[in-house]
């Protein structure tokens, strides 16, 4: 998501104008369509004084969305890492079932010296918030699919429970993926004792790849659109290398203020499993060509 792409005129829906007046207790007096992703329609809208908010709204995902990406947010924002958090101004729907949430508009700008190095390092800090359990006090979604949280006490357990098995199903209800590929996810679900370190539970974003972060005009790390849980922390770390857009410097930092177990590179794509299941679901046959590619192994 590039916040500061516009694509076009189109204008925002009268319905949801009216109900984002009411929210923010102002009047909107400009607005311009601004790439939101491949998930939800995004805005710039500017507020008497000039200032200016990032608005992403959807037609046709579950309004709770984005309630609970604003638990998502706060849960970020309150472990003080130093990770910027832009603050939300207002969440809502409207009377016909438009979800929407507000927050403040940052500028992009471009890494500086030791930008990458502070994110890694502030990433870090986020990992170390930590807890007994594995999962989060609600469920949310990941993209517009959800994304159940259920507590257990082992990170394996919830690895399968609430991660693989939820997406696989999904996958082959639809026909994406066949019985083959299943018994290839339970022959690995037997393995993974001996493959997964233990670890304490790490407060994750959830969702961070290279469209999810950005550097602001002072180069300060910037995260956004989160599905927050507390999980093992090397799924997060391989997330960000299923992509790209993380650089050496950004990895070296981490490692060297919370150091990766050994043999990371090795796991990396049995964790991604999970984003490739559920890109799987969001759009398609080439991830769950991927998907197949990993698990054949087992």
């Amino acid at each position: 998501m590039n916040w500061n792409n516009i694509l076009s005129n189109n204008m925002i829906p009268d319905i949801l104008v009216t109900k984002l007046e009411s929210a923010l207790d102002q009047t909107i007096e400009s607005q311009r369509r601004v790439s939101g992703g491949s998930i939800n329609q995004a805005a710039k809208i500017t507020l008497p004084g000039d200032r200016s908010c990032f608005l992403k709204w959807n037609t046709t995902a579950d309004p709770s969305m984005f309630f609970v990406e604003e638990k998502g947010l706060q849960l970020l924002d309150a472990a003080d890492t130093g990770l910027f958090i832009p603050g939300v101004l207002a969440t809502g729907e409207t009377e016909n079932g438009i979800g929407f949430l507000v927050q403040e508009f940052i500028k992009e700008g471009r890494a500086q010296n030791n930008s990458a190095e502070i994110f890694g390092q502030e990433l870090a800090a986020l990992h170390k918030n930590q807890h007994e359990q594995f999962g989060l006090d609600h469920d949310n979604y990941i993209g517009r699919l959800p994304q159940s949280n259920k507590k257990h006490q082992s990170w394996i357990d919830f690895f399968i429970k609430e991660r693989m098995k939820p997406q696989l199903k999904m996958a082959t209800d639809s026909g994406k993926l066949g019985t083959t590929t299943v018994s290839h996810f339970q022959s690995m679900y037997k393995q993974l004792p001996d493959i997964f370190p233990e670890e304490q539970a790490s407060l994750l974003h959830g969702d961070l790849w290279g469209g999810n972060y950005f550097y602001d005009q002072n180069g300060r790390p910037t995260i956004y659109d989160p599905a927050v849980y507390y999980g093992h922390r090397e799924i997060e770390l391989a997330f960000t290398h299923l992509f790209g857009g993380f650089s050496g410097a950004f990895y070296d930092a981490y490692n060297e203020a919370y150091p990766l177990q050994p043999n990371f590179n090795q796991r990396k794509d049995i964790y991604n499993l999970y984003p490739l299941l559920v890109h799987t679901n969001l759009f398609g046959s080439s991830y769950a060509q991927q998907v197949k590619g990993i698990v054949q192994q087992f």
